[in-house]
């Protein structure tokens, strides 16, 4: 391919005739030797992540049914970023560098990935916000438990191979409407439990460098790694739609406590509009009286994610 050509070709390819914001779908990239994933400068990446605590590590022992939130504190690696990523091939060890974007040179990553879909994605599901970057560096061997995220994901296979089980963002078989509820009411993946009978039932992407998926929000997911090293990377983000998911989820969490069973999201569209609609209302007001009264308001539409949470 020409040099010309290749630097218009997507970085992301995605069929945008079919795709469907809440459903998982297959995708393919070509972010493989992109420099800035190469492992010496990951070495540097997690150097820098480290300092200010956005690495999250844990060893070998963690299996898929391991409580995600926990991971780190009850398998731990007490290996420095620098040791864990030079010798990965050895380490016995799963590292994240976390919310990629807060560092200035892999930021313009994080950028240059999701400029790339935004076009296409804007015309199926506006509102892109809130943009992060996680980079996923592993040991033979090694799993990401079983849990799911507020994001939209794209998950990319840099190198090596891995297994990524997804099972849709509306499955209740996988995970419940009370437990998706409570982890977007408190943040909890406290209901969210593995089960080995789930694996018949979630889509199953054997990744190879160039492959990857597009994840929905709250898509559970659980993650192997194959007979190598890996690197992977996962390019997050809000949208419009991902936050009206968000508030109704939480008003039913709410409902809950009050002792009263909601229907589930989409079974009766004109009461979720009127959700959203009186929740959107409800916050623009709380965060009006916050900033009358001089506190801080957090923006839930910012151009990238804020580094609070791992």
């Amino acid at each position: 391919m020409p040099d010309d050509a290749a630097a218009a070709a997507p970085l992301i390819k995605i069929d945008w005739s079919a795709f469907d914001r809440g459903r998982v779908q297959t995708v393919t990239h070509r972010l493989s030797d992109h420099p800035l994933l190469d492992p010496s400068q990951l070495v540097e990446l997690g150097k820098r992540l480290e300092v200010v605590g956005r690495v999250r590590t844990h060893t070998n022992a963690v299996t898929a049914g391991t409580p995600f939130n926990h991971a780190p504190s009850l398998h731990p690696n007490k290996k420095s970023a620098d040791e864990t990523l030079r010798n990965i091939k050895d380490a016995a060890a799963w590292m994240s560098l976390l919310n990629v974007q807060t560092d200035d040179l892999y930021r313009t990553l994080v950028d240059e990935v999701l400029d790339s879909v935004k076009p296409d994605l804007d015309r199926v599901d506006p509102g892109m916000c809130y943009r992060g970057g996680w980079i996923f560096v592993t040991s033979p061997k090694t799993v990401t438990p079983f849990h799911m995220d507020h994001e939209h994901n794209f998950i990319l296979q840099i190198r090596g191979k891995k297994r990524l089980y997804v099972w849709e963002p509306d499955d209740t078989i996988a995970v419940s409407d009370q437990a998706r509820e409570l982890f977007h009411h408190t943040r909890s993946r406290d209901l969210i439990v593995w089960r080995e009978e789930l694996r018949q039932l979630a889509h199953v992407f054997d990744l190879e460098p160039g492959m990857g998926a597009f994840m929905p929000t709250t898509s559970p997911h659980m993650v192997e790694n194959g007979d190598g090293p890996s690197i992977t990377a996962s390019f997050t983000f809000y949208t419009d739609w991902t936050r009206r998911q968000k508030r109704l989820y939480r008003a039913r969490a709410r409902l809950r406590e009050l002792g009263v069973s909601p229907p589930p999201i989409g079974s009766i569209p004109p009461l979720d509009s009127a959700i959203a609609a009186a929740l959107l209302g409800l916050d623009g007001g709380k965060n009006l009286l916050r900033k009358a009264l001089g506190r801080k308001v957090q923006a839930t539409n910012s151009r990238y994610a804020l580094a609070l949470y791992s």
